[in-house]
Parts: structure tokens; C-alpha cells; sequence
């Protein structure tokens, strides 16, 4: 597990992807087997499984690497600065001591917030490591003048975000306008500056898996730090088989380039099982080297209580309810 100092040591340290030129060589010759992709989804809940101390530190990673999210309608400057007090401390101070790990000041990976709270939530975390990461351009459809989501970026990263979600044109995709899309990403990531984009797919709204592995080529050609698979709006959101090819397509550019890109699933991932089986997921795929924040994170909310849930059934031996887990 690692601390808050080890961890902004490995993002300052390791290279960042940079902007390439687009190769739609490369992005046309993609293909994907879908039966053999659900095969492999099929086997990974089975074939991996942790129990008792492995699983207690395997839940414990899932919180490191877990962008604690609100992006509600109804979010009030005092539901960000609750869930900032949760990220500082993301499980209860007797199960910490319980557990014996205070010394690794454990924290979530970020917080994720709209543009409206970004200031609010960099105030509530000064004195940590935690970044702020906001939604952005015209989040979650996409669909404002580019002008105006390329202006809500610098605003964001103006008011302290650390880390920019971005979402793609889907329309871009669904026409196979690789040129386009390529061209829109770029811009998004010279507007983000020095913060990291992670630059959301939405695959729930792309059609086929060979879309999402194009489109996730076409992202991390134009500089994208993350490919995330989706808002959390969309009627399907993250899937394990659309994260096989996402992360394949991360090993894949790896390989090719010597750049390590982040994968980030979100919306949907709801129970402390279900994060095991992405833990797994990026382990057998892309290995340990992406077990971290700066390559690896969650887009969750109700996630952390029912870890924090678990983690109490293997301290005590007992389950709890869950308004003992607020969320702030």
C-alpha cells in the first residue's frame, strides 16, 4: 500500500503521456473477437478470489485508488466538504487502529466534483495530497460549443483542479470521424496545461467493442493521461468485458510506445466484490505496475461504504448496517 508521499513521488516520476500524431493505420487495423472477450470476463470472478488478510488488503488498495465522486443535481457546497472529510479518512478511526495501518494515512485517490465546487473542495483538502478532479466540458453529454468546454477546463484548472474528466464527442466515433475526434482530444489536453486528463469514453453510447478500442487509441494518441469508460449517466456504464479492451488497448499502446496511460471505470461499480474483480482485472492484464492511483482509479460513490462495510465483517466477524458507513 502505498502513503500520500509515495504516491505523488510515482506521479511526479513517471513520464507522462505525451501528444502523438495520429496513426490511422494503426486505429483502422484495430479488431476486436467479442466472443473471446466474454469468455475471458467470464472466467476472471472465478479464477481469482481473495479471502481474509489478502482480501482486507485488497480492499484497502481499492480505497487508495478511488475517485470519491458527487455530481448530483442537488450538491450544496456542505455535501462536497462532507465527502473531503470522508476522503481524508476514509474508513472509521477504530476499524484504522483495528486494522493496524494509521501509519499509512490512507486516503481515497481523488475527489471528483463539478466545476462549481472545485474551490470549495480544494479548500476542504489543503494540507493533503488528495487532487481535486472536475467534470468538465459540458459534462455529462458533451455537446456545448468547443469554445465554451475548452474555456470550463481553464476555468477548472484556474480554480485548483488537479485532474480534468473530459468527454468525447460519442457522435465523433459512431461516424468514425477519427481525424475529428483526434483533433478535439488534442485541444482538451493543451487546455488542461499541467493537470492530467482523463478523458471518458462513454462505451455505453459507442455501439460496438471495436468503437471502444479505436476511440481509446485515437485518446491516448492525442495525449490522454486516463481513458475512462463513462459518466455514470449513461444507461450502461462500466462493464468488465468494455475494460478488457480498454486496458488492452492501454497494454497494447505500452508496448507500442513505451507510455503508460491510467484506466478508469466508472458508474456502476457499487459493492466491495465488484472491485475486486477490476483489481484482478488489472493485475492479470496490465500488471502490479498499474496497481496505483496514478494508473489505476474507481469512479465511485457508494463503493466506500461497502468497503468499509467489509472490512468491519473482518475485524469483528459480524455484518453492520450501513448507516454505520456515512459518507460524510
Amino acid at each position: 500500500m502505498q502513503t500520500e508521499v509515495e504516491r505523488v513521488t510515482a506521479m511526479t516520476h513517471e513520464q507522462r503521456n505525451p501528444i502523438s500524431p495520429l496513426d490511422l493505420g494503426w486505429v483502422n487495423s484495430l479488431r476486436v473477437n467479442r466472443s473471446a472477450v466474454e469468455r475471458r470476463v467470464s472466467s476472471l470472478p472465478n479464477r481469482r478470489t481473495v479471502k481474509k488478510d489478502w482480501q482486507a488488503a485488497w480492499l484497502l488498495k481499492a480505497i487508495s485508488c478511488m475517485d470519491l465522486t458527487t455530481l448530483s443535481g442537488d450538491d450544496t457546497v456542505g455535501t462536497v466538504q462532507r465527502l473531503c472529510l470522508k476522503a481524508r479518512q476514509p474508513i472509521r478511526g477504530d476499524l484504522v487502529d483495528a486494522l493496524g495501518i494509521r501509519s499509512l494515512n490512507l486516503t481515497v485517490g481523488a475527489v471528483c466534483v463539478y466545476h462549481t465546487f472545485v474551490e470549495t473542495a480544494v479548500q476542504a483538502l489543503n494540507g493533503t495530497a488528495i487532487p481535486v478532479a472536475a467534470v468538465s466540458t459540458a459534462f455529462p453529454a458533451g455537446l456545448a460549443p468547443l469554445e465554451l468546454r475548452l474555456r470550463e477546463i481553464e476555468a477548472s484548472v484556474a480554480a485548483g483542479a488537479r485532474e480534468i474528466d473530459i468527454v468525447i464527442s460519442r457522435h465523433l466515433v459512431l461516424n468514425g470521424d477519427w481525424e475529428a475526434l483526434y483533433d478535439e482530444v488534442r485541444l482538451f489536453r493543451e487546455a488542461c496545461g499541467e493537470a492530467h486528463m482523463k478523458t471518458i469514453l462513454a462505451t455505453g453510447e459507442l455501439g460496438t467493442l471495436r468503437n471502444i478500442a479505436q476511440a481509446s487509441l485515437v485518446c491516448m494518441l492525442a495525449g490522454a493521461d486516463f481513458i475512462k469508460t463513462s459518466t455514470g449517466k449513461e444507461p450502461v456504464n462500466a462493464t468488465l468485458p468494455v475494460s478488457l479492451v480498454m486496458v488492452r488497448a492501454i497494454r497494447d499502446y505500452y508496448e507500442q510506445t513505451g507510455y503508460k496511460v491510467g484506466f478508469k471505470p466508472a458508474g456502476g461499480i457499487r459493492t466491495a466484490k465488484q472491485s475486486l474483480d477490476w483489481l484482478a482485472l488489472i493485475k492479470e492484464e496490465l500488471g502490479d505496475a498499474w496497481l496505483h492511483p496514478h494508473l489505476f482509479r474507481y469512479g465511485a460513490s457508494a463503493l466506500l461504504g461497502d468497503i468499509e462495510r467489509q472490512l468491519e465483517h473482518y475485524v469483528t466477524g459480524q455484518y453492520s448496517s450501513a448507516i454505520r458507513h456515512p459518507m460524510g
